[in-house]
């Protein structure tokens, strides 16, 4: 456990748990995301609380969304991102205290290399989902009942369902592994209602 103890380790533990938690919100339905996200993020919280925390780091990491989320919603501004990637190194690398008040309890490198692949990476996933709001139906939905696809995952109450080239949110109401072909038996919303084919019928 002594390595748990290493605020390069808790930091690293600290940034996997959240960006494997963004994963599951970005593609929920599988589970293996979320039990990965609350384990490490478990190993973080513990780690955490064995260190010395700059309440100012905090607080600068915690301001460093604001611009993150106006360039990604509002404004696209790449200014507001260098902002908010500024923030995120400097929070990051001064979160644990080090040896001295100005030294970094973080490796500036391994904190500027961490900052930049997980706001790289919220940056390209928030964007395709903002993107995928904005996108109108390119089929008439009430079409939709009737059509068979394949279970992209244990569908119960609540999976995933591939129609054609889309991936529905769907749910059942018995149980239906993972790469069993499906019918649509009814929508709620951008939810489908699915029952298993039997292979009788196919």
């Amino acid at each position: 456990m002594e390595i748990l103890v290493d605020p390069n380790v808790a930091y690293l533990l600290l940034v996997v748990g959240v960006v494997l938690a963004i994963m599951a919100l970005f593609a929920p339905g599988t589970g293996v995301l979320e039990v990965g996200a609350l384990f490490v993020l478990f190993l973080a919280g513990w780690s955490i609380s064995q260190q010395a925390i700059n309440l100012w780091a905090l607080a600068v990491l915690i301001l460093g969304v604001i611009p993150f989320i106006v360039a990604l919603r509002r404004s696209r501004n790449l200014a507001f991102l260098v902002i908010a990637l500024v923030a995120f190194v400097i929070g990051s690398a001064y979160l644990f205290q080090g040896a001295t008040w100005w030294q970094p309890g973080v490796n500036p490198v391994l904190a500027i290399i961490a900052s930049i692949l997980a706001v790289g990476y919220l940056w390209i996933a928030g964007t395709k989902v903002l993107e995928t709001e904005k996108l109108k139906p390119r089929h008439d939905l009430a079409k939709l009942i009737g059509n068979t696809g394949e279970a992209r995952t244990d569908i119960h109450t609540e999976g995933s369902v591939q129609l054609g080239s889309e991936l529905w949110s769907a749910r059942s109401e018995v149980p239906i592994p993972s790469g069993s072909k499906v019918r649509v038996i009814k929508r709620d919303g951008f939810i489908l209602d699915v029952e298993p084919i039997l292979e009788e019928e196919h």
